[in-house]
C-alpha cells in the first residue's frame, strides 16, 4: 500500500468517525458542558493556569508549571509549522454547523488538544496524585474540539501525541 492510499484511507475514517461524534444535534445542557471543556484547553485558561502556578507556588508544582511552560511554548511553535505545512482544512460544508468559532482555518493538528496536554502531562509528572484527573480532563478537552465541530479525531490523537512527546523531551532535558 502507498503512502498516498493509506493517508486517503486515514482521512476517509477520521472523516466517518467525526460524522458520528459531532454534537450539533445534542440538547443545549450538553452542548454548553462541551463549550465549557473546550475552553480549558485554550490559551487564556492555559497560560493563566502557567503563569498563576509559577507565581503562587514551589516545589513540584512550580517544577511543573516551568516544564509545562516551555512545552507550551515549543509545542505550539511545531503545531503551527505542521499547519502551515498540511494545510488539513477544518471540518466545514458537511451537514452541520460548528458550535464554536474556530481559532484559524487549519484542522491539523489540534492546538486546543496540545495545550489541554501539555498542561496535563506536564502536570502529572511532577504531581502524579493529580495525574488521572488531569489526563481526563485533557482527554476531554479533544473530545470537545471534535463534538463542537472544529477539528477531526486525527487532529485531536496527533496533538496529543505532539504534547506527549514535547513533554518527554523537555521533562528529561
Amino acid at each position: 500500500m502507498t503512502i498516498p492510499t493509506l493517508l486517503a484511507r486515514l482521512d476517509a475514517r477520521d472523516r466517518e468517525l467525526f460524522a458520528r461524534s459531532v454534537a450539533s444535534d445534542a440538547p443545549r445542557l450538553v452542548r454548553a458542558f462541551w463549550l465549557g471543556v473546550t475552553h480549558v484547553g485554550g490559551a487564556t485558561a492555559t497560560i493563566s493556569i502557567v503563569l498563576a502556578t509559577l507565581l503562587l507556588s514551589t516545589g513540584p508544582a512550580h517544577e511543573a508549571a516551568v516544564d509545562a511552560a516551555w512545552v507550551l511554548v515549543t509545542t505550539h511553535l511545531v503545531a503551527q509549522a505542521i499547519k502551515r505545512t498540511a494545510t488539513r482544512p477544518r471540518p466545514t460544508g458537511m451537514s452541520f454547523e460548528a458550535l464554536i468559532a474556530a481559532p484559524d482555518r487549519f484542522s491539523f493538528p489540534s492546538g486546543h488538544s496540545i495545550a489541554a496536554s501539555a498542561l496535563a502531562f506536564s502536570f502529572a509528572w511532577h504531581l502524579p496524585v493529580l495525574a488521572p484527573v488531569l489526563l481526563l480532563l485533557a482527554t476531554l478537552v479533544g473530545v470537545s474540539r471534535v463534538r463542537l465541530g472544529v477539528h477531526y479525531p486525527g487532529d485531536v490523537l496527533a496533538g496529543q501525541f505532539i504534547a506527549f512527546v514535547g513533554t518527554l523531551i523537555v521533562v528529561l532535558w
